[in-house]
């Protein structure tokens, strides 16, 4: 029925970069300190680092939420609900997959830092 894809587009886009903007705010807020560390301090790139990061955080999983917006054919308002809560929580568990990913990415140049310092002039 196509009202009941519409009903799914409706929810789905406003949901996932809800969610989307919500993990990306408190990611790249607190990842702050970890650029600080890896940039040794050095807060003009350490924070445009950060924040190109976090552009490409939004850029990569809206994109993936746009990709996977397509449903088959809904019958009725159980198999919606169904569909729904299946393509929200794959977009959930793959965009906690994204976080991880990026604390993985902080904690690997957190420690090339230590292990690579400036020298001190």
């Amino acid at each position: 029925m196509e009202n009941l894809n519409i009903v799914i587009y409706l929810v789905y886009l406003p949901v996932t970069v809800l969610m989307t903007i919500v993990t990306a705010k408190v990611l790249f807020k607190n990842s702050k300190i970890f650029m600080l560390e890896i940039f040794l301090g050095r807060e003009k790139i350490a924070f445009s680092t950060n924040r190109l990061f976090e552009i490409g955080f939004y850029l990569l999983n809206i994109g993936v939420a746009l990709m996977t917006l397509r449903t088959g054919s809904i019958e009725n308002s159980q198999s919606m609900v169904e569909t729904l809560s299946r393509k929200v929580g794959v977009f959930s568990i793959y965009l906690g997959l994204m976080l991880f990913l990026n604390l993985w990415f902080f904690f690997r140049g957190k420690k090339k830092a230590k292990q690579n310092p400036l020298p001190t002039t």
